[in-house]
């Protein structure tokens, strides 16, 4: 389950559809598996992957957004702008995941309605590398394609839809080339990954896990975890520098089928 995080948190093609699909696919009914300390501490992971591989990155742009927010200006800075485009990337999706987080998590657990998802969520990805021009860098995200993203990823609260699939084909459809699609994409997703994690983190300590935590399992699941999801960010990065998204799509699909065919009672048939 470690892997499957690390390697779907960053690959389009849904890391919460997947955390749902897999244990219900192989018949696993663990209680820690599926318990809230252990999720939490998978999106730990994740969120290390991310600072470990952007590290130069935020050593950069944090120092940048402070000192736009003390000189009350962007003086120019790239560095400054995309700091700040970042932040009103995360505004949607901060608001969305206070108001319709609990709500979305009870509504969309069935695994057929994530096998619905994966296919809605294919067909968007399919399109936006159809239509998108493929011409713009990072350097090229105004504010208003910035939020215009980040209303995309608030959307990846339903299960088999993809964060990074979704702001992804936003960025797509805005004009950037598939690599500064997904690059915008992983940056933007570093401080709502954090929050996600922080604000489960606050209903574990409430009391709200319900399992006893195995360590030992633990953290072999958040090893596997963070080195699947600098794993899965490399890969993506390099492989969109000169691929389309079809092996993504068709991947969504074929396991949207499988999915299908597993509620319709017909696997064992």
């Amino acid at each position: 389950m470690g892997i499957v995080q690390g390697l779907t948190e960053f690959l389009p093609v849904s890391s919460s559809g997947h955390l749902i699909v897999v244990p219900a696919l192989l018949g696993w009914h663990d209680p820690f598996i599926d318990s809230l300390a252990f999720s939490v501490m998978l999106h730990v992971s994740t969120l290390v992957a991310l600072l470990v591989y952007f590290r130069a990155d935020w050593f950069r742009l944090v120092p940048a957004g402070l000192a736009a927010i003390r000189d009350r200006s962007l003086a120019g800075d790239p560095d400054r702008r995309l700091a700040w485009l970042l932040a009103v990337a995360t505004i949607p999706a901060v608001i969305a995941g206070i108001l319709l987080n609990d709500l979305i998590e009870t509504a969309f657990r069935e695994p057929g309605l994530v096998a619905i998802t994966l296919s809605i969520g294919a067909a968007i990805l399919w399109l936006a590398d159809r239509v998108g021009r493929h011409e713009r860098g990072v350097d090229g995200v105004s504010f208003p394609v910035a939020f215009g993203i980040g209303v995309a990823q608030a959307v990846a609260l339903v299960p088999g839809i993809s964060r990074s699939g979704i702001s992804i084909s936003a960025g797509l459809f805005a004009g950037l080339t598939r690599e500064a699609a997904a690059r915008f994409s992983f940056l933007m997703a570093t401080p709502i990954t954090a929050g996600a994690a922080t604000w489960e983190a606050i209903k574990l300590v409430r009391g709200d896990a319900g399992v006893d935590v195995a360590t030992g399992p633990l953290v072999v699941g958040m090893a596997a975890a963070l080195v699947a999801g600098l794993a899965a960010i490399a890969i993506t990065l390099r492989y969109l520098r000169s691929h389309p998204v079809t092996v993504f799509v068709v991947y969504r699909l074929v396991l949207a089928a499988v999915v299908i065919v597993a509620w319709l009672g017909l696997w064992d048939r």
